[in-house]
Order: structure tokens, then C-alpha cells, then sequence
């Protein structure tokens, strides 16, 4: 699975309304990447693996950032979270935890497993251009993250 980032945001939301809440949050921002979404955790862990459905690159490219949502069917934001820090291939990718609770426990817990942030549902456009702009910047000053994998941020 040595595949470089791409600039394409991965949504994982099992919610039709978050899911279109953080569209909706997203054009407003101006931020220009392909967004794919799933609804579930093992459908994230199908897609970040490369298997079945997810195995074309080209169709499925390993995100840049994923937003991932904590209370799923099947497998949770927290054991999906687990398993992306567990390879060591997807280390860089950042994950953004979203929770429609903001219990301080939950926060704690997200960012022990390796989150960046802990987001209360639903993002602002004005929240997710902040994000954007810090994990670009982050992303600058350490060089980690490839060339293909700007962002492109564009105030509307």
C-alpha cells in the first residue's frame, strides 16, 4: 500500500444529514478537493486498505485528511482510528474526529488514539477553512506531506 496522498478529503458519516451539512460547510469554505464519503467504519477500512470495491486508486486515492465520524455501525470512529494509527503506511494522513457530543472524555479519548482535532457536529464553513489552513501550514513546515496533496483554499 505505497500509494502517495492524494488532495481528496475522505467523510466517513453514517448521518445522510451530516454528511450533507458538511457539503453544504465545505463549497461555502472554498476549499477545492474531491470528497469521498462512506457511511460506515468497515467501509473505511475497506477504502484505506486498497480492497474489493476500494482496490482502483485512480476511483478510490488514499485521502490527505479524513473526517471521521464517531458513533458508526459496525466498527466506531475510535476503533477505526486505532487501526489507521496501527499502519504504519497511513501515518500521515490526519484525522479529524466529529461527534455530535463534546464530552471532554471523548475529546480525551480521540486525541490519546492519535486525532488531530475533535470537532462538535456540524462543522462551520468557517470551522473546516481552519482546519484546512492549520494542516496546511503544519503540512509546509514539515514537509510530510507531497507536493499532489495541497490544498487549495480559495475565500469566497
Amino acid at each position: 500500500m505505497k500509494n502517495a496522498l492524494s488532495n481528496t478529503i475522505l467523510l466517513v458519516e453514517d448521518s445522510r444529514d451530516d454528511a450533507y451539512a458538511f457539503r453544504y460547510a465545505l463549497k461555502r469554505s472554498g476549499i477545492a478537493s474531491a470528497l469521498q464519503v462512506l457511511t460506515d467504519g468497515q467501509q473505511a477500512i475497506d477504502y484505506l486498505s486498497g480492497v474489493g470495491r476500494f482496490a482502483d486508486r485512480t476511483l478510490h486515492p488514499l485521502p490527505f485528511i479524513i473526517f471521521l465520524d464517531l458513533k458508526m455501525p459496525y466498527v466506531d470512529g475510535f476503533d477505526v482510528l486505532s487501526w489507521i494509527r496501527a499502519q504504519p503506511e497511513l501515518h500521515s494522513i490526519v484525522v479529524i474526529m466529529l461527534s455530535g457530543s463534546g464530552e471532554d472524555r471523548d475529546q480525551d479519548r480521540a486525541c490519546q488514539l492519535g486525532a488531530r482535532s475533535y470537532l462538535v457536529k456540524p462543522p462551520t464553513a468557517e470551522t473546516l477553512l481552519e482546519v484546512f489552513e492549520s494542516v496546511h501550514s503544519v503540512s509546509r513546515s514539515k514537509q510530510s506531506v507531497s507536493d499532489n496533496s495541497a490544498i487549495a483554499v480559495a475565500r469566497v
